[in-house]
């Protein structure tokens, strides 16, 4: 069931100083008037996915004209225009309980592969509030979601690299990029064995991020050349292989306002476009594939198998940063899959450990290794870096996954440090000074 919209409402709820009602005008707009299409959306809408064929799709990315729309375009949802002001006049009820949501159901049942999802599955999905798991790293305390989130799994990555000398030399140094990747491998095993919906699994976060065991880990890093096992922290019982796909429609966005209040999030509809169906001007989202395939494996069931009322895994990160003193300093993340994580934990280190700008440190290349499975921004990597991460195990490819498209903002010498990611089309602005 879609979930962003009752968040939303919770959050605004709790700490909004906006009435609902007057928070929807701008995407009111953009959907009746237009926007242009950019050169991403047009290779999107003309591409390969199979999202973007469905009966649904075609009627909305179809011109007048026939043709499909390009780049420069002006692509309108009066459909979606009519749901926002739904939402703005009526509250979250007119999908949760209400027509929106019955047509959403309706549109889930409908053939090819019907699916099982009902009005009154809709009714009653619930938002849960879960407290953020904060830990510190270098001068900083970073927090981050708690399972089924994957940020558990970044914060274990922080704990192995304070105990990576390598990682200290910079972005320059082959070392430093072999020891980055090494540690992925070891992040990656334990991320995809353990971590699940804690209400349903029993994820043992307090193993994965004991000192003692991340400094076993870590350890560890130097032999690494290849995909290694998952490690056996405190308080993990037997776990079978993960077998999750991971497809990436992620979107992420970080706003800090003018009274130090922060917002790093993370949506997605899992795949591009989804599912593929359209309601009321919207992609439906196919995020039950995020659960693993493989259910159970020698008997042990995997911590993100598929069970009623279960939320799947997710590798969405966002992060909020403060320092010593619990001051929010910073916030960043990404969309990108399965290599959120990578490239969260790549930002991090670039801004955090080796003192680059906010801009510079997300414009580093990407390397994501997660098990046999290496990609990068091949071009982008020195042929000393390249030779010595070859050396290593890890032969490079073009990232193969979902590209990064970090956010993210620092405060520094009094003032905003922001940054967008260049391989997309974000951009960082600045309305006013905040602090």
């Amino acid at each position: 069931a879609p979930g962003a919209v009752a968040m939303l409402a919770m959050a605004q709820k709790d700490h909004g100083k906006l009435a609902w009602r007057d928070l929807f005008g701008d995407a009111e707009r953009l959907a009746r008037d237009g926007f242009t299409v950019s050169p991403r959306l047009a290779g999107m809408i003309n591409g390969d996915a199979p999202q973007a064929k469905t009966r649904w799709a075609t009627t909305y990315f179809t011109r007048p004209d026939g043709r499909r729309y390009q780049a420069g375009d002006t692509l309108r949802n009066p459909a979606y225009a009519e749901t926002v002001a739904r939402l703005a006049a009526q509250g979250p009820g007119v999908l949760y309980g209400g027509p929106i949501g019955g047509r959403i159901a309706a549109t889930v049942q409908e053939g090819p592969r019907p699916g099982g999802l009902t009005e009154a599955d809709i009714a009653a999905y619930r938002p849960l509030r879960r407290d953020a798991l904060c830990r510190p790293y270098q001068a900083y305390v970073v927090c981050v979601p708690p399972p089924p989130s994957s940020g558990v799994a970044l914060l274990q990555f922080l704990g192995m690299a304070e105990d990576t000398p390598d990682l200290d030399k910079g972005a320059q140094s082959p070392e430093a990029w072999v020891a980055f990747g090494r540690l992925q491998r070891l992040m990656y095993a334990d991320r995809d064995r353990y971590i699940g919906d804690n209400d349903f699994v029993g994820v043992p976060i307090a193993g994965l991020l004991d000192p003692d065991y991340v400094a076993r880990r870590a350890a560890l890093a130097p032999q690494v050349n290849g995909p290694v096992e998952a490690g056996a922290p405190t308080g993990s019982p037997p776990r079978g292989a993960d077998r999750t796909a991971e497809p990436g429609g992620t979107s992420h966005f970080v706003v800090v306002d003018a009274w130090g209040d922060a917002v790093s999030m993370t949506t997605t509809v899992e795949s591009l476009f989804g599912n593929g169906r359209m309601v009321d001007g919207f992609f439906l989202n196919n995020q039950l594939t995020d659960f693993s395939f493989t259910p159970t494996e020698d008997g042990h069931p995997a911590a993100n198998a598929v069970a009623a009322g279960k939320r799947p895994r997710s590798s969405m990160t966002p992060v909020l940063i403060l320092d010593g003193q619990g001051r929010l300093i910073g916030a960043i993340g990404s969309p990108g899959g399965s290599s959120i994580l990578a490239y969260v934990a790549k930002a991090l280190v670039g801004t955090l450990e080796w003192k680059l700008s906010m801009q510079d440190a997300i414009a580093l290349p990407n390397l994501v290794v997660r098990g046999d499975m290496v990609g990068a921004d091949t071009q982008m990597m020195s042929p000393d870096v390249r030779d010595a991460l070859d050396a290593a195990g890890m032969s490079l490819r073009p990232n193969a996954t979902e590209t990064s498209g970090l956010h993210g903002a620092i405060w520094r010498n009094g003032r905003w440090d922001a940054g967008a990611d260049p391989r997309r089309e974000g951009v960082a602005v600045a309305e006013a000074e905040a602090r």
